[in-house]
C-alpha cells in the first residue's frame, strides 16, 4: 500500500485559514490495521494521519453470522461515520457561513438488501439512505438549506458514497501482492 504523508501544520493552518478566495488543499488519510479475534470479532486500530491520533474500534457480528454481539457490527460504524461526519460539518460550516446553530439532530435510515442464490455467498446491495435533519436555529429555511448543502459537500463520508470512488483490493500471496 502506498504511504501518503500528511503535514499536520498545514492541516491546522487550512482549518483556520483567513477568508479569501485562495484555493487550499489538504489530505485526510485514515489507515486501519485489523485482525480476526474470534468467530466474527475483529480488532481494528485506526490511525488518522490528519491528526496523528489512534483509536481501537473492535467489531463483532450477532449470532446470525456466528458472532457474540460483543461490539458494534461494521455497518454500525459505517452509519455512525456518515451521520456524525455530516453533523460535524453542519456545525463547522455554520460558523463559516454565519448561520448560527444551537443544536442538530439527525434521524437516519440506511437500507441494504442481501441477495443469495442457493448456498452461494450473499451479495450486499445498497437500497437507500434517508437523513432527516432537525437544526435548532432562528435562521431561515433558505439559510439552513444552504448550510446543509455545504455540509453535504464537505462531508468526506457522504461524498465517498455519492461519488462512488473505486476501492482497490489486493491479496498477499507469499511475498507478493496480487490485485483482486
Amino acid at each position: 500500500m502506498e504511504k501518503v504523508g500528511t503535514d499536520l501544520a498545514k492541516n491546522v493552518e487550512t482549518a483556520s485559514a483567513p477568508e479569501d478566495d485562495n484555493i487550499r488543499t489538504f489530505d485526510v488519510v485514515i489507515e486501519a490495521k485489523a485482525k480476526t479475534a474470534g468467530t466474527a470479532r475483529n480488532e481494528v486500530t485506526i490511525h488518522s494521519l490528519f491528526s496523528d491520533t489512534y483509536w481501537d474500534m473492535p467489531t463483532d457480528e450477532g449470532p446470525y453470522h456466528g458472532g457474540e454481539s460483543s461490539a458494534p457490527p461494521p455497518l454500525a460504524y459505517f452509519v455512525t461515520g456518515v451521520v456524525a461526519c455530516l453533523m460535524t460539518q453542519i456545525r463547522a460550516f455554520s460558523k463559516r457561513l454565519k448561520v448560527p446553530v444551537d443544536g442538530v439532530e439527525v434521524d437516519a435510515r440506511f437500507h441494504w438488501q442481501g441477495e443469495q442464490v442457493g448456498r452461494n455467498p450473499s451479495a450486499g446491495r445498497p437500497q437507500k439512505i434517508d437523513l432527516d435533519i432537525d437544526i435548532q436555529s432562528d435562521c431561515s429555511a433558505e439559510d439552513l438549506t444552504r448550510l446543509i448543502k455545504a455540509a453535504k459537500e464537505g462531508c468526506f463520508a457522504e461524498q465517498s458514497i455519492e461519488l462512488a470512488f473505486p476501492i482497490g483490493h489486493r491479496l498477499k500471496v507469499g511475498d507478493d501482492w496480487v490485485e483482486v
